[in-house]
C-alpha cells in the first residue's frame, strides 16, 4: 500500500503482525501493516488510541517485551533485518539507525541524571568520542533545538525544565547520534497548543535540514497535515486508508476517514453547533469481529463486510483503501 519509486525504501515494514500474549486471550494489536518510507519522507500514522499506531511504531526500534510479544512479517532498515537483530547489535541499532521521540520526555528520561549527561552518554555509546567531544556536540544539538541559555541548561535535571524545554531536549537526543529514521510518537499531546505549534514548526524545519526520514503518529488531522507528505489512517491494527496529504484530506475514500474528517472544527461550523461523531466504539482486538473490522459502526456496510476482511484497492496513483465501497467520497 505505498506509491512505487524508483529509490530503495529506507524503511520497508511488510505484513507486520504484533499480537501481545501475555493476558488471559492473546491480542492483536497489529494485523498485516505493510509501509514503505521513502528517503526524506514524513508519513503520518493517523487514528484513535487504540488503532495500532504506537504498537507499531516500538515495533520498529524492538521496544516490546519479547517474552509476551509476538512479531511477525518484516522490518527492515536498509540492509538491516530488524526482527533478526540480538543483543549487542539490537542496542547499536537503537539511536544510531533510528530513534524516537517519546509523547513524554518527563518519562523518558532518568529523573537522576542531567538531561546533558544523558545525551552525552548516547554520543559516546554510538560513536566513540571523548567526553569533552561528546559535551561539545550535545551543547550544538541544544542550540539546534533552540533551547534558551543551552550551556546552563545542559546541566540541568528534567524536572528543572519547562514540557516545551523538556520536550525540546528529547529531540536533541533522538538526534544526538545522527540516525537515518525518526519515529515521533505524540510528541505534542503534552503540550499547550501554542508550545505545540513550535514543536511542530522546529521538527519540520530539522526534518528539512538534515534530510530525516520520519514517522509522526498523531490522532490530531491537522497535526498531519502541517507535518507530513503523506498520511496513513490506521484502524483496529490495519492501514484502511494511505495517499498523499492532498488525497487523503481533499477526497477520503474509506468511511472511518471520512468520519475522521467530519468530526474536526473548521470555519464552516457554526459556533456552538455540535460535531459529528463516529458511532460506536473500538473493537475489541482480544475478539474482533469477522470482516472489516469497522463494519460495525460504518452507515454503508453490508453483508459482504461482515464476511472477509477487504483487500487493498488504489483508486488514484499512490492512493489504497481497504473497503468494498471505493466510491465513496467526501469534500474536507
Amino acid at each position: 500500500m505505498t506509491p512505487g519509486s524508483g529509490d530503495e525504501a529506507i524503511l520497508d515494514i511488510s505484513g507486520l503482525r504484533v499480537t501481545f500474549t501475555g493476558g488471559p486471550r492473546p491480542v492483536r494489536a497489529v494485523d498485516g501493516v505493510d509501509l514503505k518510507l521513502w528517503r526524506g519522507e514524513v508519513v503520518a500514522l493517523l487514528g484513535e488510541s487504540g488503532s495500532g499506531k504506537s504498537v507499531t511504531l516500538r515495533s520498529i526500534l524492538r521496544l516490546h517485551p519479547e517474552k509476551k510479544t509476538r512479531i511477525e512479517g518484516g522490518i527492515r532498515v536498509q540492509d538491516v533485518d530488524v526482527l533478526r537483530l540480538k543483543g549487542r547489535a539490537l542496542a547499536d541499532f537503537r539511536g544510531k539507525r533510528v530513534s524516537m521521540i517519546f509523547q513524554e520526555p518527563m518519562l523518558a528520561m532518568d529523573p537522576v541524571y542531567t538531561v546533558g549527561r544523558q545525551i552525552t552518554e548516547s554520543i559516546i555509546k554510538h560513536e566513540n568520542v571523548s567526553p569533552d567531544e561528546a559535551r561539545r556536540r550535545a551543547l550544538t544539538l541544544f542550540e539546534q533545538v533552540r533551547i534558551p541559555s543551552p550551556a546552563r541548561r545542559l546541566d540541568a535535571y528534567p524536572h528543572e525544565m519547562s514540557g516545551g524545554m523538556r520536550q525540546r531536549a528529547m529531540i536533541a537526543l533522538a538526534l544526538a547520534c545522527n540516525p537515518q529514521v525518526l519515529l515521533a510518537d505524540e510528541p505534542t499531546t503534552a503540550l499547550d497548543a501554542t508550545v505545540q505549534v513550535q514543536i511542530l514548526l522546529l521538527l519540520r524545519e530539522l526534518q528539512h535540514q538534515l534530510g530525516l526520514s520520519m514517522i509522526f503518529v498523531t490522532h490530531d488531522i491537522s497535526v498531519g497535515v502541517e507535518v507530513a507528505d503523506r498520511i496513513a489512517v490506521m484502524y483496529a491494527g490495519r492501514i484502511v486508508e494511505i495517499g498523499s496529504v492532498r488525497d487523503v484530506i481533499r477526497s477520503p475514500r474509506h468511511p472511518y476517514t471520512i468520519g475522521l474528517m467530519s468530526t474536526r472544527p473548521h470555519g464552516g461550523r457554526l459556533l456552538g453547533n455540535r460535531l459529528p461523531a463516529i458511532p460506536g466504539s473500538p473493537p475489541d482486538l482480544a475478539n474482533l469481529p469477522p470482516g472489516c473490522a469497522f463494519a460495525p459502526r460504518c452507515p454503508h456496510a453490508g453483508e459482504v463486510c461482515g464476511v472477509s476482511a477487504p483487500a487493498p484497492v488504489e483508486v488514484s496513483a499512490g492512493h489504497w483503501v481497504r473497503c468494498v465501497r471505493t466510491d465513496l467520497t467526501a469534500k474536507a
